[in-house]
């Protein structure tokens, strides 16, 4: 196996404490020549399907790499470590749906293996921080060229824990989407792929409370006034000019909108 010049690496650790700093160590301890991109470590904690919708997002974008996530509520638990292969690269985390969305979005599951080689960790392993002592050395050994069934044994991809898939229905004249994540301007996304939006005219109603405009950039509206369209990621997104959506319309992940052809 080749290896990797790049690991990804995706938390919700944080960056006021140590916990980034010590997972890019236990990396460069065994690979020091990978470089790491660290996407984010403000995945609101534990919160599982956020942290699969950015890596999912991102992980097409960046170079073939080693995609090390972690947002491990079940850290220490029978949860098993688990190693992906896809066309785009590999995957390493914890098997609780984190890592699935971006495996698809970099070409699909080719093979599974739990994360389970005793040698490959330290002596020590906390039962509260696989990141720094399995996943991060996993992911620099992968990097460095070792083999997948060095890292333990294949699984079966029907096994894999897999996130429910979110709410999209549309309708004749509507469309009526889980919000799947906010962003730090406030923009809304929904689970709906931007094709959707087709059916739909300029004019729109939100839950049918909130009037919006249809266009392809914030400026397409006036200032304050809500705009719906197709995002970077090519998702429906609610955004406010020179505002924020997200308090407009009081959602949070997980809320159905429905859109409508205002009349």
């Amino acid at each position: 196996m080749a290896g990797y010049e790049w690991i990804s690496f995706t938390t919700d650790y944080g960056t006021f404490d140590g916990f980034v700093a010590a997972c890019h160590g236990s990396i460069a301890r065994i690979a020091p020549q990978v470089r790491v991109i660290d996407v984010t470590h403000h995945v609101p904690p534990a919160d599982v399907a956020r942290g699969a919708a950015v890596l999912a997002q991102t992980a097409p974008y960046l170079p073939p790499s080693v995609h090390v996530a972690v947002v491990d509520p079940g850290v220490g638990t029978a949860r098993r470590g688990v190693v992906l292969s896809t066309p785009g690269g590999l995957l390493v985390g914890p098997d609780n749906g984190l890592l699935i969305w971006a495996a698809e979005a970099l070409g699909g599951i080719e093979a599974a293996h739990e994360l389970s080689s005793e040698k490959w960790f330290p002596s020590n392993v906390s039962s509260t921080f696989h990141g720094r002592d399995i996943f991060a050395p996993a992911a620099a050994r992968l990097a460095g060229g070792a083999d997948l069934t060095d890292a333990g044994p294949a699984i079966d991809r029907d096994t894999l824990v897999r996130l429910p898939d979110p709410v999209v229905t549309v309708g004749d004249g509507w469309l009526e989407a889980e919000v799947l994540t906010v962003d730090r301007f406030g923009n809304v996304q929904l689970a709906a792929g931007g094709e959707t939006l087709r059916g739909l005219g300029n004019e729109l109603m939100i839950n049918g409370m909130v009037s919006a405009r249809r266009g392809a950039t914030f400026a397409d509206v006036g200032l304050g006034d809500l705009l719906v369209f197709e995002d970077s990621a090519g998702h429906v997104a609610i955004a406010v000019n020179n505002g924020r959506a997200v308090v407009v319309l009081s959602v949070q992940p997980g809320d159905i909108v429905k859109l409508t052809v205002r009349q």
